[in-house]
């Protein structure tokens, strides 16, 4: 089966035409999905311009990732719901469109490099800042992070012009 296949018979489940047909359901998640991503874009922004040293050089690195990593943890989980069900409700948009693929790819690695970020940080508060070395990519690690979040924003505008 291929994805248009798969796409066009997922747009005639039962769940897809009933997110279809009431109005009020793919405004209303594309509205969570919208607050989910400030809080993720919001959070991630902090820890990686505090990691650069661009902001809080007061507080410690680690402060500010357990902070904010459960806001950015649990924000992605409502983003993948909230995308998820807005995929069954409108698969053809998303499904086959080479933009949304993109996307997809660019929020797993956005993901690991968020993931590449704050995880070590938990076991050793002191990591990113433990050596020169470390520092510098822990820094480099920040502006990728940086990068791919930008271009997740952008693919995901793009996807409405790409239909």
């Amino acid at each position: 089966m291929s994805l248009a296949q798969f796409s066009q018979t997922l747009a005639e489940t039962p769940a897809s035409v009933f997110i279809q047909s009431v109005s009020w359901i793919i405004p209303s998640l594309q509205t969570v999905h919208i607050l989910a991503i400030s809080v993720v874009l919001g959070s991630i922004l902090l820890v990686d311009l505090r990691l650069l040293g661009l902001v809080g050089r007061g507080v410690a690195l680690d402060a500010v990732v357990r902070r904010f990593a459960a806001w950015l943890w649990w924000s992605l989980l409502v983003l993948a719901i909230t995308g998820s069900v807005l995929v069954v409700g409108e698969p053809d948009r998303s499904l086959t469109n080479p933009v949304f693929q993109t996307k997809l790819v660019l929020v797993a690695l956005a993901a690991l490099a968020t993931l590449a970020i704050t995880r070590p940080v938990a076991g050793d508060p002191q990591f990113w800042t433990a050596t020169p070395a470390r520092l510098a990519a822990g820094r480099g690690l920040a502006l990728v992070s940086l990068a791919i979040w930008l271009a997740v924003i952008i693919a995901g505008r793009w996807i409405a012009y790409a239909i």
